[in-house]
């Protein structure tokens, strides 16, 4: 039996086919044509080729803010991922509690990127934040405008307080999604709780856990006005990520056309580093 195709629905897909042509095609191409140029000013451009992309291949300013930004995704996926799905374990199933967690767990994403900075920029003050004054009265000395290792840990802290939840609202529905089912023939076999998690819940979540990785993943790699806000960087070089690097050099030193190659390389690091997590985290759904 031959299927008779209907095109029309391409017509429904057409504006936002034009949208995204618009809004991202088009900028795309034209950092692509700053990425082999150079420029002087009143609109001439003199052909470059890639040695743009050889001189942000070879800076060690580049590498170290690469490694910056690798370590601190890495050190997010690794608390905001346990930790979301120990609280999405444990928030309630029915009741009036669950849209009271729902909406408390959903108030740290309607924060602006740059109210998060602020608030933590405050909170984190010796002299006037919560945070600082606590612990400096307890005897712990903490400054994250001095001590990058305090800067780092206010950026982590800051980057978990904010994103958690994204993790937590997506294992959630992930959960309420599993049928009753198979709970009550595990409570007939007698299954432990931990049984449950490992043979049940979080074969169930494992979509929904990749979902929430590749997101954390992106957005982690890309930080940039929570810790420009928090530390511009600082102290010394210690929070420079790739993100606040590239606006250093685009902004501060208006060097377009390495920063266009920078923006290139920038992207495609993201690009492959994604299509790796999703790679390796769908590998074995064919098998099962």
């Amino acid at each position: 039996m031959n299927k008779t195709w209907n095109n029309k629905a391409w017509f429904m897909v057409l504006p936002m086919l034009l949208l995204v042509l618009f809004s991202a095609a088009i900028p795309l191409m034209t950092v692509v044509n700053y990425s082999v140029q150079d420029t002087f000013g009143n609109n001439v451009f003199f052909w470059a080729g890639t040695e743009w992309y050889e001189q942000i291949l070879n800076s060690r300013r580049f590498w170290d803010a690469m490694g910056r930004n690798l370590a601190f995704s890495f050190i997010i996926l690794a608390i905001e991922i346990p930790l979301g799905i120990l609280i999405a374990l444990n928030m309630p199933r029915r009741g009036w509690g669950v849209p009271l967690c729902l909406v408390l767990m959903a108030l740290p994403l309607l924060i602006p990127w740059n109210v998060v900075g602020t608030i933590w920029q405050v909170f984190g003050r010796v002299d006037i934040g919560l945070l600082g004054r606590v612990l400096e009265g307890i005897g712990i000395d903490y400054n994250y405008v001095r001590d990058p290792l305090d800067a780092w840990i206010t950026v982590i802290l800051m980057d978990v307080w904010h994103w958690t939840s994204l993790v937590v609202l997506l294992c959630y529905a992930g959960l309420v999604s599993i049928p009753d089912a198979y709970y009550q023939a595990a409570r007939i076999d007698g299954a432990s709780r931990f049984a449950i998690f490992r043979y049940i819940q979080l074969p169930k979540l494992r979509r929904v856990l990749t979902i929430a990785i590749l997101l954390r993943f992106m957005d982690s790699f890309m930080i940039y006005t929570e810790p420009f806000v928090v530390t511009g960087g600082g102290p010394g070089n210690s929070t420079t990520f790739l993100s606040i690097d590239l606006v250093k050099m685009a902004v501060g030193q208006f060097d377009l056309g390495p920063a266009a190659a920078m923006s290139i390389i920038y992207f495609l690091i993201v690009l492959l580093l994604s299509w790796i997590f999703y790679t390796v985290m769908t590998s074995h759904e064919g098998e099962r």
